[in-house]
Parts: structure tokens; C-alpha cells; sequence
């Protein structure tokens, strides 16, 4: 409520979309920064020890910089609709952000034909994210609902993350080509 005229203080769209921007850009980032930094490590080590060893990074960058959204949101003069909007936005694309550097090590893993469950940090996020959807999956329709949620979370979370790298590297590719030829009638 806006006390100076008494009305419902309105949420920023730009703000939002800005902020959906960023966390697009933070996923293909952590996608593509793991994923670099794994192939790298096969110059020093075995797939699951790099894979090992890149993760925490990759899920702790990923995490901070969600967490440096959220903060900036909240410290800016943006309304309390629009930083409730962020913080709801934060919290339902948590998950799906984290998604991105696991999914590098799982792409990789794929593509060397290695089991990426041999993997220690793949094995420990796994766990930790049931700790979050078994509870979800057990309120909404029962045990046996896991399995689904758990792929159908690694379907969308990289469906999402596609998307937006596709939103968000469109318009370079389309500057990078120049502008289209006009076509004189």
C-alpha cells in the first residue's frame, strides 16, 4: 500500500525482466563455465575426480550469485511487490539454476559414455535436492510420485535453462550477423 495516495503499490516489469535476464545469464554461465573447467581437468585427472573437484565451485558461484540478485533486489528502491516477486523468483529458480553446472557434468559424462552416479558431489546434490522434492512429492501424491518429480525436475531445469540461453544469446547472434537485407519492391 502506497501510503501517500492509498493505493497498491505496483510491481516493476522491468525490474523482473531484468532480473530473469541476469539469472539466464547465471545459468548458461554455470553451464558453461563447469563445463570448460571439467574438460580442462581431464588434462590432470580422471572424469569423476574432475568432475569432482569442479561442481562445489560451480554450485557455490551459482549460488552466490543468485543470492547477489536477491540482495540487490532487496536493497534497491524497487517496490515491496517487486522484491517479493524476486525473492519468490529466487526461490522457485533455486533449483533449476543449480541444475546448470550439474547438467555440464552430466552432458560430459554422457558424451564419454561414464556413469556421472560414480561421481561423489553429483551423488551428494542428488540427495540433496530429494531432501527437498521427496517432501513436495509425498504432500502431492505419495511415494511413488519421486522418481517422476526427479526427472521431470532434470527435464525442465534444462529446458528452462535452454531457453534462456537461447532468449538470452539470441539478439547477440542477430547483431553479430548485421542487419537483415532489405528487400527493394
Amino acid at each position: 500500500m502506497d501510503p501517500a495516495n492509498g493505493t497498491v503499490a505496483m510491481v516493476s516489469l522491468a525490474h523482473l525482466k531484468r532480473r530473469l535476464g541476469q539469472y539466464a545469464a547465471v545459468w548458461v554461465a554455470g553451464f558453461l563455465l563447469s563445463g570448460l573447467a571439467i574438460l580442462a581437468g581431464l588434462w590432470f585427472a580422471e572424469l569423476m575426480t574432475a568432475v569432482d573437484l569442479v561442481l562445489p565451485a560451480g554450485l557455490l558461484l551459482v549460488a552466490l550469485a543468485l543470492g547477489a540478485g536477491v540482495v540487490a533486489s532487496l536493497a534497491s528502491g524497487e517496490t515491496l511487490g517487486t522484491k517479493l516477486v524476486v525473492l519468490g523468483l529466487a526461490a522457485l529458480l533455486a533449483l533449476p539454476l543449480l541444475w546448470a553446472p550439474v547438467s555440464a557434468a552430466v552432458a560430459i559424462a554422457f558424451f564419454a559414455d561414464r556413469s556421472i552416479e560414480y561421481s561423489q558431489v553429483y551423488a551428494a546434490f542428488q540427495i540433496g535436492v530429494a531432501r527437498v522434492l521427496f517432501p513436495i512429492s509425498q504432500w502431492v501424491g505419495g511415494g511413488d510420485l519421486f522418481g517422476w518429480v526427479w526427472t521431470a525436475f532434470q527435464w525442465v531445469s534444462t529446458a528452462v535453462g535452454f531457453a534462456s540461453a537461447v532468449v538470452r544469446v539470441w539478439p547477440l547472434v542477430r547483431r553479430l550477423l548485421g542487419p537483415e537485407p532489405v528487400e527493394e519492391t
